[in-house]
């Protein structure tokens, strides 16, 4: 059975920490940031934890880079 690849898309969202900690952006900030206020996009900035949840699926998607 072949090896699984790395998820191209996944691979340049996520983040690795040198403890392992899955790391990720947060949402709603590309654009249209003129709309949304001061506080919305000061607490947008900077990274997150995966949340736990999803954190055995997105494993399994970016194994390589692990």
């Amino acid at each position: 059975m072949p090896k699984q690849k790395t998820h191209s898309g996944l691979k340049k969202r996520i983040k690795v920490t040198g403890t392992g900690k899955l790391m990720r952006g947060h949402a709603y900030k590309n654009h249209l940031a003129a709309s949304k206020t001061t506080k919305q996009n000061r607490q947008l900035r900077g990274s997150t934890e995966v949340h736990p949840s999803d954190k055995k699926r997105i494993k399994s998607l970016i194994s390589n880079l692990m």
